[in-house]
Formats: C-alpha cells, sequence, structure tokens
C-alpha cells in the first residue's frame, strides 16, 4: 500500500481550507462588510476535523477523505444555520427583538417589557404574531435544538425573580409549543437578576436586563 507522505496530507488540508474560505465569503447587508459566513466556517472546521478524524482511522488516504467529508458536513450545517439567521432578521424586523449570531449559534433577546406585563409571566397577546413569526422559521429549519433563557434586574429578592424568570421562559417555550414547535428541542431556564447585560443602577439599564432570549444551536 503505498504511503502518502506527511507534508503531503498537510498541504492538501491546507488547500481543502483555503478553497472553503475563498468560496464561501460574503457581504453583510446590515453592515455593509465583508465576512466568512457560517458555512465557511462549519466547512473549514469540519475539513479539520475530519483530516484528524481520518487520518487516526486510515492513515493519510483516510485524512484526505475525512477532511472533503468534514467539510461538505460542516458546509452544510453553517449554510443551514445562514438561512435561519437571514430568514430570522427578516420577519423579525421592527418587532424589537434583537437577532445576534453568536459563533454558530443565534440568539434571539425579546425584551421583557415589550413581551409581558409588569411582575406577569404570561405572555403578552399582542406579542403572539411575533413568536408566530419565530416558531414558522424555527420549525422549518428543524436541525437545531432551542434553549429560553429568562433574566430579571435586580428589584426584588432573590428568589422571586428566580421563579419569574424561570416561569417567563417557560411560558415563552410553551407558546412555542402550541404552535407546532417540537417540545424535544426546547429546554428552558430561568437565570434571575444574575447575568446583567449593564448596570441595573438607572431605570433603562433595568429595562435591558429584563429579558427573555432564544439560542439555536445546530443539532450536534
Amino acid at each position: 500500500m503505498k504511503i502518502i507522505p506527511k507534508n503531503k496530507i498537510f498541504f492538501a488540508c491546507i488547500a481543502i481550507c483555503a478553497m472553503l474560505l475563498s468560496g464561501c465569503s460574503s457581504t453583510n447587508p446590515y453592515t455593509g462588510e465583508t465576512q466568512s459566513s457560517d458555512a465557511t466556517k462549519g466547512a473549514t472546521l469540519g475539513a479539520i476535523g475530519g483530516g484528524v478524524i481520518g487520518a487516526l482511522a486510515g492513515g493519510g488516504k483516510g485524512a484526505l477523505i475525512g477532511g472533503v467529508i468534514g467539510g461538505v458536513g460542516g458546509g452544510l450545517i453553517g449554510n443551514s444555520m445562514d438561512k435561519e439567521n437571514d430568514e430570522l432578521r427578516n420577519v423579525l424586523q421592527g418587532t424589537g427583538v434583537q437577532v445576534h449570531r453568536q459563533g454558530d449559534s443565534i440568539q434571539l433577546v425579546m425584551a421583557s417589557d415589550v413581551t409581558f406585563d409588569t411582575g406577569q409571566a404570561s405572555v403578552r397577546s399582542n406579542f403572539y404574531p411575533t413568536l408566530n413569526s419565530v416558531a414558522i422559521v424555527v420549525k422549518k429549519y428543524n436541525k437545531t435544538n432551542i434553549v429560553i433563557t429568562g433574566y430579571t434586574d435586580n428589584v426584588g429578592g432573590d428568589a422571586y425573580n428566580q421563579v419569574l424568570s424561570e416561569n417567563r421562559a417557560k411560558s415563552v417555550g410553551d407558546y412555542l409549543v402550541s404552535q407546532g414547535v417540537s417540545p424535544n428541542r426546547i429546554m428552558t431556564q430561568g437565570r434571575g437578576k444574575r447575568d446583567p447585560l449593564v448596570s441595573n443602577k438607572t431605570a433603562g439599564g433595568r429595562s435591558m436586563n429584563r429579558r427573555v432570549v432564544i439560542t439555536l444551536r445546530p443539532v450536534a
């Protein structure tokens, strides 16, 4: 059996990554900046990871095959996350929900002042259309896990805020389930007054800290 020299394996993997990086860059429509999409990042990481696994399993040829297969698989996942992110941005424009990219995940930040009445955990009826839009998109892209996290400001006791944050997260999760999202994809949790975005010393700061965050992550 012919053994491929290690230096050729190395340069082949570098070539794979270079092709993936050059072929998948795009312009961010919100900032105008050229950037690598999640498809690019996923494909590159997949190529590297697949190459390592392939090398361990099958030597030089295994590294090259593993790199190609891993790159394709990672690229498909990244491409799906790119599309889901774009669709969520489109349907949530003007709703007050912020859409953020956090590595391989997508975060939807919903201000509690818009989503709930003061001190209440039930979703306001006028926020239903917004959650309906979220449900439509996450049902379409069903290869993601959904983590819903509630947060409060620092007004009130620790126990009260913890329970309120948990109940608000659960209300959002329950509503998504009522719209056809699989409950097996959803996990809810409350962080109470922990992890504030900004200082709670001002009314504006406390308003920013009262929030529910939906985090979408690709299924491992």
